[in-house]
Parts: structure tokens; C-alpha cells; sequence
């Protein structure tokens, strides 16, 4: 096995290298400081309380009025001196297992019905410290900087640690379990939780500002300042300044206790344009795809599949239910779905058996599914994905956003509301048509017969809704599938045998005008019996 760690494998993201490492570190660095390095709470003594500011009045309306008159003044980069970058940049994956938090110093250690907040050290990726506040009662105090709540054990020690150091970020701790924790913040607006499996994967952010354009103008807005409110039932108010060279914001994601189903959080978000934007993305979401079965013949490693979600789900405002399964292109690639007041998307993680990852150090099968529910009415726009190609599980190439076709000029405001679902299952809500389980590739052709030179075939398995009601011989599904410059040949379906599932497959051949877009269902006579499987088709070198 190859050196690996508990909530993202030191992942990369990105287009370009200047984000590849960006987020590597800040991956690598949640990861280490996520393994507890306190000791059960039965064994707590005394009061390690990390030292607190004064009381001062706190409200959301607050955070909102400072981020519309930071968005009035000239982007001020934060500062961090030589002394202190020389340090962080020796902080890489290797040293940052080696420092860590005396958990029992997390904030509200040992109340009932509230999560321990742990604080992260900062980081070759983090080297922009955080200022956290604790809300109670209306008011708030800044949770003071504490270099002692560190132990340090290897090259790096307490004594070559600045002044001006401070908190890289936090992690939320089970409020009855402390060796676990469910939540993590650290780097630009990103943000992650285990999940009901107890398995961190893909992450999310605030806000996605230019992402996916040609000239490379993506911009990562950072938190600046977080307050935290527990509720005293095991959840967690989170708000937070957002600032960056283009917008500032004002965040406030409502926590419901974690428990054994989906953990969930209704996230508000204003944003203040300081420059012209020319995508902004809403409900943005990070994750990994390096290989499953339908590109399981470019794969080199000798587990079967790698990927923390296996596809985008959308549910569309006409009630369409679509599936896009997640692919590692040749080339970096931007897939749109136009739509009208969503219901939502999410990037999904539908495939849990184990025997389909063999993987028992990062246990891909537990990876979460994260849905977003748009609050109110988003209007016309599309939910955009983007895949960039990745020769390894290290590095994030997946980005799934909300966005639409207009600039937001500067000196405009723009407000949103949604409910995230960190998922166990891979399907959200009541799913009354069928859904893919699978999709698979292969040479085109008959077996037996001479294969053609080219053309792909593709394998798609059903389940759900009423297709366990129906037989092959009964000749009452039949496949629906289509493609734009491109020909289908051989397709048909049936029932697979000793199964409740059903089998669509078919050949594509490309005419070489253009994109080759796929759409694929079972239906009954002119009823869908499935979702509507889309695909962006490639040719494979077999």
C-alpha cells in the first residue's frame, strides 16, 4: 500500500499547478490534523481552556454589514512575514503528523450536547491564519492564539514558531465520542464532512469565483474569521467572513446534529462584488475520479475502481431526474445542464460495495454523497462540471457548480440559500423511476464476428423504480437511446438473469462533425421507466 491519510490522501486540485499545490497542501494538512491526538474523555483533568477575548455584541446581520463595507474598500492581501513563511513552508505532509492538538484544550470540551472545536495549526498550504470567536448569548469572544495547545515531535518544535502565527482553521469533534470527528474547515472557503459512514471525501466551498475559464483567472476567496454558536443539542451555527480580490461575503451554515443518517446543513450566503465577475459559482463542490468501471481499461493501478463519487446527479425544475456518470478525460473538459429552478444536484457516490474499491486503508465505499437543495427561486442558469485529467488518487479533478451565463458586475449583492445533504446514499429523496447502477465500456460489435475499427459500446445497468416488475420475454421496455453526430447501432435490453436489475446496451460510432453527446433510458412505450442517463462520449484504445 502507498503511504496514505484519513480525509483526502494529501489530494491536489485544480487546473493549473498554482491550485494543484495550493490544494494539496491544505488536503494533506486537514488529513494529519484530523487523527485526535488528545485522550478519552474519561481521562480529563483539570481546566485547559484556551484563553478568550472580551464580550462583544454579535449578530449574522453583523458579519453581512462588514462584508458590504469591506467590499467598498481596495482587496488588502494578508500579511505574513518571511520569519513565519519560512517555517509553514517546511510544514508539509510528513510534519504536520507530527504536531499536534491537545484536544482536551478543544473549545467546550466536556459539555453535554456540543461538539469540541479543535483548532488546526497552520500549514505550508494555510500560511494565512484565521481569527475564531466563540457566540453565546448575543455575544462574542475571539478564541486567542495558544502555541501551548501544541506538541511538537519532530524537526519542527514549539521554539521556531513566530509570533505572528495563529489558527490554520478547525474540526468539529462527536460531542459524545471524542476519538471521531465529523468537520472540518481549513483553506480558502473549503469544508468537508465525514459524512453518516464516518469517511471523509469530496469537500465544498463558499463560492467558486471564475472557474473553468481559458485564462486561468480562478480566484479562492478565504474565510477570514469564523464565529461558532453550538445549540446545546450536538449541532453547530457557523458563520463566517468571506474576502478575496473580487468579493467579500458573509456565510451561515446551520449544523443539524450528526447522527447515524445524513448530516445536514442549511448554508446562507451574500456576496458583494468588489470587480466584475465573470462566473460566479454557487454551491460548489470538489471531489476525485481517477478510474471506475467505465474507464477501467485505461486503469494502472490493480484496485478495481478509485474515486470518491461515481457521477452527477441532477434533478431537474421540470422534474427530470439525470445521471452523468464522472469520467477522466485526455483533455480538461466542461459539461453544462441548462435548467430552470432546480431541484438540485449533487455529486453522488452510488457504488458501496467494498469487493469494488479493495481498499481497506481509505475505504472509497464509504466516501459521502453530497446533495445541494436550492431554498427559493435560482431562476435560469446550469449546473456546470468540470473534469480535469489525473494520473492519481492524489489529486482533485472534479468541480460541480451552479452558475449562469451573466457577469455580476462590481458593486453589485447577491444572496442564496440551500440545504446540504452529506449522504450515505447515492440517490436524494423519493426516486420513483429507475436509477444506473453501473456503466460500463468495451469494444463495439458482436462477439464472434470481426470487430469494427472503431465505435465503443456502452453498458448501462438499471435498478429501482418498477423495472423488478417487468420480464424480458414480456417485450414491454425498450431502449431509448440517442447521440448527436454519432450513429447507434445494436442496441437492446433486457432483464440480467437471477436479477432485479436491467441491462441497456449499445454502440456508438462517431461521424467526426463534432461532440458526441449521449442521452440513454428504458421506457415503456412512451413512458420513462429511468432516469435519463447523459454521457460525453470518448474514444478508448483497446
Amino acid at each position: 500500500m502507498t503511504k496514505r491519510n484519513f480525509a483526502g490522501e494529501g489530494r491536489l486540485m485544480g487546473v493549473n499547478m498554482g491550485r494543484r499545490k495550493f490544494m494539496g497542501y491544505v488536503s494533506a494538512a486537514v488529513a494529519a490534523g484530523l487523527i485526535p491526538g488528545g485522550v478519552p474523555r474519561a481521562f480529563a483533568a483539570g481546566d485547559k481552556s484556551l484563553p478568550r477575548g472580551e464580550k462583544k455584541p454579535f449578530s449574522f446581520e453583523g458579519v453581512i454589514g462588514w462584508a458590504r463595507e469591506q467590499a467598498k474598500q481596495p482587496y488588502q492581501p494578508p500579511v505574513v512575514s518571511d520569519a513565519l513563511k519560512n517555517v509553514l513552508s517546511r510544514i508539509d505532509y510528513d510534519a504536520y503528523q507530527q504536531i499536534r492538538f491537545d484536544t482536551e484544550k478543544s473549545l467546550w470540551w466536556n459539555q453535554d450536547g456540543v461538539p469540541p472545536i479543535a483548532p488546526f495549526h497552520q500549514n505550508r498550504g494555510t500560511q494565512e491564519k484565521v481569527r475564531i470567536y466563540t457566540v453565546e448569548d448575543g455575544q462574542a469572544q475571539e478564541v486567542e492564539y495558544d502555541p501551548s495547545a501544541f506538541t511538537y515531535k519532530g524537526d519542527i518544535q514549539a521554539g521556531d514558531i513566530p509570533d505572528d502565527a495563529g489558527w490554520g482553521g478547525f474540526r468539529a469533534l462527536y460531542d459524545k465520542d471524542h476519538s471521531r470527528d465529523w468537520l472540518a474547515f481549513m483553506g480558502a472557503s473549503y469544508f468537508r464532512s465525514a459524512g453518516p459512514l464516518d469517511q471523509y471525501g469530496l469537500s465544498a466551498r463558499a463560492v467558486a469565483v471564475n472557474t473553468a475559464l481559458e485564462d486561468g483567472s480562478e480566484e479562492f476567496p478565504r474565510f477570514t474569521e469564523f464565529w461558532l454558536e453550538p445549540t446545546h443539542d450536538g449541532g453547530l451555527h457557523i458563520y463566517a467572513l468571506l474576502d478575496g480580490p473580487s468579493l467579500t461575503g458573509a456565510v451561515q451554515i446551520v449544523c443539524q446534529k450528526p447522527n447515524d443518517k445524513d448530516i445536514v446543513m442549511d448554508v446562507t450566503v451574500r456576496f458583494f462584488t468588489r470587480q466584475t465577475i465573470r462566473r460566479l459559482g454557487i454551491a460548489p463542490l470538489t471531489s476525485m475520479f481517477w478510474f471506475s468501471e467505465i474507464n477501467r481499461d485505461e486503469a494502472v493501478d490493480w484496485r478495481p475502481e478509485i474515486h470518491d463519487n461515481d457521477g452527477l446527479a441532477i434533478w431537474t425544475g421540470a422534474g427530470e431526474r439525470l445521471w452523468r456518470p464522472l469520467d477522466n478525460p485526455k483533455h480538461t473538459r466542461t459539461s453544462s445542464f441548462v435548467d430552470q429552478s432546480p431541484k438540485g444536484f449533487g455529486l453522488m457516490q452510488r457504488d458501496r460495495s467494498f469487493a469494488n474499491y479493495e481498499d481497506d486503508g481509505v475505504f472509497y465505499d464509504r466516501r459521502p454523497s453530497l446533495w445541494i437543495e436550492p431554498k427559493g427561486d435560482w431562476n435560469k442558469g446550469m449546473v456546470q462540471l468540470l473534469e480535469i485529467p489525473t494520473d492519481d488518487e492524489i489529486h482533485d479533478n472534479i468541480v460541480a457548480y451552479w452558475t449562469t451565463d451573466e457577469e455580476v458586475p462590481a458593486g453589485e449583492e447577491r444572496a442564496y440559500q440551500y440545504r446540504m445533504y452529506w449522504m450515505a446514499d447515492g440517490l436524494f429523496g423519493a426516486v420513483n423511476v429507475g436509477h444506473a447502477i453501473a456503466s460500463r465500456t468495451g469494444r463495439a460489435g458482436v462477439p464472434g464476428q470481426k470487430r469494427p475499427d472503431k465505435g465503443l459500446k456502452y453498458a448501462i445497468d438499471f435498478a429501482g423504480g418498477e423495472l423488478a416488475n417487468f420480464k424480458t420475454e414480456d417485450k414491454k421496455i425498450s431502449p431509448d437511446v440517442s447521440a448527436s453526430n454519432a450513429a447507434i447501432q445494436n442496441a437492446y435490453c433486457l432483464r440480467v438473469v437471477g436479477q432485479d436489475y436491467w441491462r441497456l446496451v449499445f454502440d456508438v460510432f462517431p461521424d467526426g462533425n463534432g461532440p458526441v453527446n449521449l442521452r440513454a433510458a428504458l421506457k415503456e412505450g412512451d413512458r420513462l421507466l429511468t432516469e435519463s442517463w447523459v454521457f460525453e462520449h470518448r474514444e478508448h484504445q483497446f
